[in-house]
């Protein structure tokens, strides 16, 4: 699923995952829907701005893990100080893309992520 309030940067990232075969149940432009849409369509992996209308992605961020908390939410941002990128991380983000994007950099970061959740996954079930 991805969640940006740029159109232009939405369909770059829809781009990317489309590439790769990736299916993408959802989009939003704003933090307030893409809360809703992963209660409804609970995603494997969200790509989340942070600055966003109705509500953003910080805040989004937590009502997306409380709805669907298997869901990875990865963040996409211009605003990558520390201190965003730490807030993000205590808050259940699995890893922070900085824009502007490369496509491999959003790939490589979708497929640690999924590595690091099959990982804990498989240590919790033993």
């Amino acid at each position: 699923m991805v969640v940006d309030d740029d159109r232009m940067m939405q369909e770059l990232l829809r781009f990317i995952l489309r590439n790769e075969s990736y299916p993408l149940v959802g989009n939003a432009t704003n933090g307030a829907d893409a809360v809703i849409q992963c209660g409804e369509l609970k995603p494997d992996v969200v790509l989340l701005d942070i600055n966003m209308p109705k509500m953003d992605g910080i805040q989004a961020l937590e009502e997306i893990r409380k709805a669907s908390p298997e869901t990875l939410v990865l963040m996409v941002s211009g605003d990558s100080t520390m201190e965003k990128v730490k807030e993000a991380l205590d808050k259940g983000a699995a890893g922070f893309v900085v824009k502007p994007i490369k496509p491999s950099s959003v790939l490589d970061k979708i497929t640690s992520c999924i590595k690091n959740k099959n990982s804990a996954d498989k240590t919790r079930s033993r």
